[in-house]
């Protein structure tokens, strides 16, 4: 019974831990936009969105990460499937576990982009937060697709899929950007 209860407070720990992954980049995007306002509004924006920035990175992108890192260790643990984590039959997790170790990877480098936005510093145009924002759909799709179809699904065809998942949400972000050019003009 303590195995559900570990396993669903996971669950939702991720939830939260990719609502926060999920907002910050676009809280990202709306403070480097706001150096395109006149001084007294860019700075007034900056304040308010350093303010968000640092309520929902601290306030729970951070603790949701660890819950979820410490809740999983725990489910690893209580579910037993570290004694199989090299066999044939937990491939899937294998590989699902390297996507979550590049996903904090990820959540490492919103870190970054956090505190240089803090300190003023905006290393990257909107569009490539854009883009840098969808990453985290795609460690999404690819997790949640590991951890629910596991065996059924080939290596191959996995791949295959997360690729075609990736080209069609890399050109929506691109027509997105050509549309919004379009409106501006």
């Amino acid at each position: 019974m303590a195995y559900q209860y570990l396993k669903a407070l996971h669950i939702i720990f991720v939830v939260t831990w990719f609502a926060g992954m999920f907002y910050m980049p676009r809280l990202f995007i709306y403070n480097t936009e706001a150096n395109e306002k006149e001084e007294t509004v860019k700075n007034a924006l900056h304040e308010q969105f350093n303010v968000m920035m640092k309520r929902l990175w601290f306030g729970i992108t951070w603790p949701s990460a660890i819950l979820t890192l410490v809740l999983g260790v725990s489910v690893m643990f209580k579910g037993e499937w570290n004694t199989i984590l090299f066999t044939e039959q937990a491939r899937w997790l294998l590989v699902k576990l390297c996507f979550v170790l590049l996903l904090y990877v990820y959540h490492f480098s919103l870190h970054k982009i956090y505190k240089q936005q803090v300190q003023g510093v905006f290393k990257y145009s909107s569009q490539q937060l854009r883009i840098w924002n969808e990453v985290a759909t795609i460690f999404l799709v690819a997790i949640v697709m590991l951890a629910t179809v596991k065996e059924s699904i080939s290596f191959i065809w996995g791949i295959a899929g997360l690729i075609c998942f990736v080209v069609l949400l890399m050109s929506a972000v691109k027509i997105y950007k050509a549309i919004r050019n379009k409106k501006q003009q």
